[in-house]
Formats: structure tokens, sequence, C-alpha cells
């Protein structure tokens, strides 16, 4: 008896959820499946993304390198000419 008399009140998150679902089948299967090919290429081409991300901050920091040793190469030359 105490059974039914629970069932019948539900918590409104379940009737949140349904109205949801109910939402959810009112959309065109070609929708849902539109929506689901966006939402994998985007998982996919975060892979991708962050390897160029990678590749871009190692070049970037040999380039500071570079940059750094050749600045205070071509000073130390440019003190050494005497002009005679």
């Amino acid at each position: 008896m105490g059974k039914k008399d629970a069932c019948g009140t539900s918590l409104p998150v379940d009737q949140y959820r349904k109205q949801i679902g109910k939402q959810d089948y009112k959309k065109t299967k070609s929708a849902l499946k539109a929506t689901r090919l966006k939402a994998d290429a985007k998982k996919n081409s975060s892979g991708f993304r962050d390897a160029f991300l990678v590749i871009v901050a190692i070049l970037f920091f040999v380039f500071c390198v570079y940059a750094f040793f050749y600045l205070n190469l071509s000073t130390e030359m440019n003190l050494d000419v005497d002009e005679d």
C-alpha cells in the first residue's frame, strides 16, 4: 500500500528529465545525427589542436634561445672591431 502512494508523486528532477526527453523526441533524427557528428568532430579535432600548440611552443622557445645567443654574440663582435 505504501509503495503505490510513494510512486504517485515524483520528484521535480524526474519531471524535468521527462520534459527534456519529450523535447528530444520532437527533434528530427537528422538534426540529432548532425548534433552528434558535430560533437564528435569537436572531440577529435582537439587532439590536433593540442599537438599544433605544443609544436608552436617548442619552436617559439628555440627561436627565443637563438635570438638571445645571436644578440649576445653580435654585440661582442661589434666591441672587438677597432677603427685604425
